[in-house]
C-alpha cells in the first residue's frame, strides 16, 4: 500500500477547484469523449473524470457508473490526492483502506483502481482521471495504458481551463490562444499514443459512419488510409461473420447498447484472425449519442489456446466416461459368473451409473456436448444425483425436503457441481463415511431468494474448519457465487458440516424467468 504523505493546503485546493467554475455543470461531449477513450484504451468497464469537493466527489463525466456523485466516505480518489501523481490499486480487497467500503465489499464490487491526478497550475490536486474494474488486475496497467492515462489527464485539465476561459467575459485573446495551443498539443500526444497502441482504435459518427482509425488498423489490414471509412470496414470481415456483425452493430446503433462481438478480420496477408470488437456510445447532456468509440483486439492466439485446452478437457472427460462404462460392464460380467453376488452387483452398478450421471453434469462441456434436461424439478434432479450414496437397502442417505422448484439445464451444471462435491467429501470425511451418518437437504423459497441448507449428522466430529480450501471446494464456491449469482456459507459445526446456498429465485430456471420478462 503506497504511503499517503503529501501535505495539501485544503483551503487553497478548494479555491483552485471553485475557480474552474465547473462543479454541477452538465454533460459535455468533449469530456465524454475523453472518458470513453480512456475506458477503451485501458479496456475498463468504468472510467471517470472526478473532482473532490469539500463534502463529496463529483463526476464531470463517467462511463459505466451511472451516477453524478458519491459520498467522500466511499471515494477511492480522495486517497489518490495524497499521492504525488497517481494511485494504482491492483486488488482493492487486499488493501486495508477499503475493508469497510461498500463499493468493495458489495457483490460484484470494485476490485481495481488506477487514477492520475488532475492538478491546477500551482500543482494542487483537484481530482483524478481514473479507470475502475470489477476484477482484480495483478499486473495493473501496461506502460502504454499508463502513459495514455497521464496524457489524457493533462488534456482534461486543458479542457477545463479552456472551458473557463470561454465562459469568462474579461479574457484576453492571448490567453485563449495559449490554452487552445495546449489543447492541440495534448490532442497530438493522444494521437501519437493511439497510433502506438497494439489495439486497433476507431470512431464513428452517431449514425455509425466510420471517420477515424488509428495506425494499427491500417497496419493490420493493409488497406490505404480512408479506404475503410463509412461502410467499407464490413468487407474486411469473414463472409460468414458479416451478417452477424452487421445485425449486432445495427442493434447497438438503434438502441445505444454497448457493442461487443467476436469475428474474423482479414489481415494484410489475406489470413483471417479472430478479433474482439467493442464500442461504447458517447452522449451529450440530453442523453443523445454524439459519437461512438471502439477498439478491435486480435485474440486469435488466445482462441487457439482455449480450443486446445477444451479439446484436451473433452478427451479426458471422454476417457473417464468410458471407464465408468467399462467398470459397470465388468461388474455385470462378474455377476453372471457368481450368481450369489447378483444383489451386490446390482447395487454397485446402480452407484456407478449414478456417479457417471453426476460426472456428465460436472465435466467440462462444449455447446454441442452439454447435457439437456429440459424442465424438471430440483428435487428430482438432486434425488437422481444422490442415488450413488444410498444405503445398502437402497434407502436414501441424503434426505431432501422443503419447497420444490422448476429446474432447467442452464443451472444444472453449477448445482450438480456443488452437491456432487459436498456428497463426495461427505463420503470421504463426513456423515457418509460411516454407517450411522445421515444428511438432510432443506430447500425453501423466501421471497425473491431460494435457500438450500445441507446439514450433516452423526458423522465424525469436526475439530474445526480446514486450514486451506481444496480445488473442489473453491470450484463449488465459484459455481454458486459466479455462475448462479448467489452466496455460499460453510459452517464447521462440531456435530457436522452445515452449508447454506442462498440463490436468487430465478437462478434455477433462467430460461423460464427470461420468458416471463419477455
Amino acid at each position: 500500500m503506497p504511503a499517503e504523505t503529501q501535505k495539501i493546503d485544503e483551503n487553497a485546493r478548494l479555491a483552485a477547484l471553485y475557480d474552474l467554475d465547473i462543479l454541477d455543470s452538465g454533460r459535455e461531449p468533449a469530456f465524454d469523449d475523453l472518458t470513453a477513450l480512456v475506458a477503451s484504451i485501458c479496456d475498463a468497464p468504468i472510467a471517470v473524470i472526478n473532482l473532490i469537493a469539500a463534502d463529496r466527489q463529483w463526476f464531470k463525466s463517467e462511463v459505466g457508473l451511472g451516477v453524478d456523485e458519491t459520498p467522500l466516505e466511499t471515494s477511492f480518489c480522495r486517497h489518490a490526492l495524497l499521492q504525488q501523481d497517481h494511485l494504482v490499486i491492483r486488488d482493492t480487497t487486499q488493501d486495508s483502506r477499503f475493508d469497510c467500503n461498500p463499493l468493495v465489499t458489495a457483490e460484484g464490487g470494485i476490485r481495481f483502481y488506477a487514477g492520475v491526478l488532475l492538478k491546477s497550475d500551482e500543482g494542487l490536486p483537484l481530482g483524478t482521471l481514473c479507470v475502475l474494474d470489477t476484477r482484480p488486475r495483478p499486473a495493473g496497467l501496461t506502460a502504454l495504458q499508463m502513459q495514455a492515462l497521464e496524457t489524457l489527464s493533462r488534456q482534461t485539465m486543458d479542457l477545463m481551463k479552456l472551458r473557463r476561459a470561454l465562459k469568462a467575459e474579461r479574457k484576453s485573446a492571448g490567453e485563449l490562444a495559449a490554452t487552445a495551443s495546449k489543447l492541440s498539443d495534448s490532442e497530438g500526444r493522444f494521437r501519437a499514443i493511439a497510433d502506438s497502441m497494439p489495439q486497433m482504435v476507431w470512431s464513428t459518427l452517431p449514425d455509425g459512419f466510420h471517420d477515424y482509425y488509428n495506425a494499427r488498423w491500417y497496419e493490420f489490414t493493409g488497406t490505404p488510409p480512408g479506404s475503410t471509412d463509412g461502410e467499407g470496414w464490413a468487407d474486411m470481415f469473414h463472409p460468414d461473420d458479416q451478417e452477424r456483425a452487421w445485425a449486432l452493430w445495427s442493434q447497438s446503433l438503434q438502441t445505444g447498447e454497448l457493442y461487443e462481438i467476436e469475428y474474423r478480420l482479414r489481415r494484410h496477408d489475406g489470413i483471417y484472425r479472430w478479433t474482439l470488437g467493442r464500442a461504447a456510445p458517447i452522449r451529450d447532456e440530453d442523453g443523445r449519442i454524439v459519437r461512438w468509440f471502439g477498439t478491435c483486439t486480435d485474440i486469435d492466439d488466445l482462441k487457439r489456446v482455449d480450443q486446445a485446452k477444451e479439446l484436451l478437457s473433452q478427451e479426458l472427460s471422454h476417457r473417464i466416461k468410458n471407464i465408468f462404462a467399462v467398470v459397470s460392464a465388468l461388474v455385470a460380467l462378474s455377476a453372471r459368473q457368481f450368481p450369489e453376488a447378483k444383489a451386490f452387483a446390482q447395487s454397485l452398478r446402480t452407484r456407478i451409473n449414478a456417479l457417471a450421471q453426476a460426472h456428465e453434469f460436472v465435466r467440462p462441456h462444449s455447446e454441442v456436448s452439454k447435457p439437456h434436461i429440459g424442465n424438471t424439478t430440483l428435487h428430482d434432479f438432486l434425488g437422481a444425483l444422490f442415488k450413488a450414496y444410498a444405503g445398502p437397502d437402497g434407502a436414501p442417505r441424503v434426505v431432501i425436503s422443503g419447497d420444490n422448484a422448476v429446474f432447467d439445464d442452464q443451472a444444472a451444471t453449477s448445482v450438480a457441481l456443488l452437491f456432487h462435491e459436498l456428497a463426495t467429501n461427505a463420503s470421504k470425511y463426513g456423515a457418509l463415511s460411516n454407517d450411522r451418518g445421515r444428511i438432510t437437504l432443506d430447500t425453501r423459497a423466501e421471497g425473491d431468494r431460494f435457500v438450500l441448507v445441507w446439514t450433516e449428522q452423526n458423522g465424525p466430529q469436526i475439530p474445526g474448519p480446514p486450514t486451506r480450501a481444496g480445488f473442489g471446494s473453491s470450484l463449488a464456491t465459484l459455481s454458486v457465487e459466479g455462475q448462479l449469482g448467489g452466496r455460499l456459507e460453510r459452517q464447521w459445526l462440531k456435530g457436522g458440516l452445515r452449508v447454506v446456498a442462498d440463490l436468487p429465485a430465478t437462478a434455477l430456471s433462467r430460461r423460464r424467468a427470461a420468458q416471463s420478462v419477455a
